[in-house]
């Protein structure tokens, strides 16, 4: 299973792991913490030497009931940030974050490799054409209405099947625009109550039946420390138990804020695999 960025073959017969820079000011974890471009580079550095394969960077806090900000906005965040790191790294492949098609074709021409689209297009119509025409690799997760509505959106009658059948869609509406290489993701936290994230948690192998990599994204979220009764400072812990799990159970990507410990994580499990 491999995906093509930049021209690089990405292998996932080893699990991959992608460190989050988040460029918010109320991300949930870590939102106003990096503000400069010294504190970005550090921050980079530092994921990057302790073995993050991709580096996520987020403009939009995508939190249950996160502010909305403007495409400018956006714009005005991400792009400086995805040419600063690509001159300063000149091998990062650079995912990001983003529902926003504009955002997504900015992104690449200044150097980013991936796109991750929590909306898997439901949010922008010109998305998946977009990304079909860029050539690029799709990151598209499963959720329901926006950042600002998901959490009204939890009735499921098979939350499994359902987003099995969403991915059905989604995966073929990718394929019909000339997107070569998909990853999926689950979402963990969106549009899902804590029972329900551990009901999908459980039935993760269903989804490898897709033969594409899976991402899986869950530190340091609500599931983890609402269930532990912490906060999510206290939730490295849970985040590595679970991310153990992931990877026995068929995910290709840990999405995290801790490289260092997720890189342990995989090196543990394919011990134990193979």
């Amino acid at each position: 299973m491999t995906i093509n960025c930049k021209g690089k073959l990405i292998d996932f017969s080893v699990p991959k792991v992608m460190g989050i820079l988040n460029l918010t000011p109320d991300s949930f974890y870590d939102g106003g913490k990096y503000k400069n471009q010294d504190e970005i580079l550090l921050r980079t550095e530092k994921m990057l030497n302790e073995g993050a394969n991709f580096i996520d960077i987020g403009g939009y806090s995508s939190k249950p009931n996160a502010s909305f900000v403007t495409e400018e906005e956006e714009i005005k965040r991400v792009i400086p940030i995805v040419k600063l790191l690509a001159e300063t790294f000149p091998d990062i492949l650079i995912s990001v974050d983003s529902f926003r098609a504009k955002v997504a074709q900015e992104s690449i021409a200044a150097g980013a490799a991936i796109i991750n689209d929590i909306s898997a297009g439901n949010l922008d119509d010109k998305m998946i054409p977009t990304i079909g025409k860029l050539q690029v690799p799709y990151l598209m997760m499963h959720m329901r209405g926006t950042p600002q509505t998901m959490q009204t959106k939890t009735t499921y009658n098979n939350l499994t099947q359902e987003i099995n059948y969403y991915f059905s869609q989604k995966i073929q509406e990718a394929y019909n625009a000339g997107i070569n290489d998909i990853i999926i993701d689950p979402g963990f936290g969106f549009a899902k109550t804590t029972e329900q994230n551990f009901e999908l948690f459980k039935q993760l192998d269903i989804f490898k039946h897709f033969q594409l990599p899976i991402l899986v994204g869950i530190s340091r979220k609500s599931m983890l420390y609402k269930t532990l009764e912490t906060t999510p400072d206290n939730a490295l812990n849970a985040t590595s138990v679970l991310n153990t799990y992931a990877l026995l159970n068929g995910a290709n990507i840990l999405r995290v804020h801790d490289v260092k410990e997720a890189v342990e994580c995989v090196k543990l499990t394919q011990k134990l695999m193979f």
